[in-house]
């Protein structure tokens, strides 16, 4: 009977008790390895659509408030990250400045698109209700002087 009594309170006795602690120095390696890889990472999936801008002396930086629309090289549209349809541009411009009082828009246009595309899509900017419309451009390279 003393012998029952002692299994019940002496924890060392019960079987299990190594199988109850678990060592956390592993856990937090593998975490620290992928917030590592993840920190590296991350930059470069950020990079965004490409677009080889054109340059121009003055800085042209869109401002906090604007709708992005990006004409790549192969004349896709995009309006911020989604590729849409010149035929629904229109349509999708409306819808998304539908109630707001300022519509901005600025055009990141590649240098290589034909001239009448951009007039095309400007057109349909215009005629979606956009009141201001600005272009992102890339500024000029320094020269050196010799």
């Amino acid at each position: 009977m003393a012998l029952k009594n002692q299994a019940l309170t002496d924890p060392k006795s019960r079987l299990g008790t190594s199988l109850s602690e678990i060592n956390v120095t592993p856990l937090v390696d593998v975490m620290l390895v992928l917030l590592i890889i993840f920190m590296v990472t991350a930059p470069m999936m950020q990079s965004g659509i490409g677009v080889n801008l054109p340059q121009a002396e003055t800085e042209s930086a869109p401002a906090e408030g604007g709708l992005t629309i990006t004409i790549t090289r192969d004349r896709l549209i995009y309006m911020e990250d989604l590729v849409i349809n010149i035929n629904l541009l229109e349509k999708k411009l409306q819808e998304y400045f539908y109630g707001r009082d300022k519509k901005i828009v600025f055009i990141k246009a590649d240098r290589d698109i034909p001239y009448g595309f951009f007039i095309e899509t400007l057109d349909i900017i215009k005629k979606a209700g956009i009141e201001t419309v600005g272009l992102i451009t890339e500024p000029l390279e320094p020269t050196k002087k010799k």
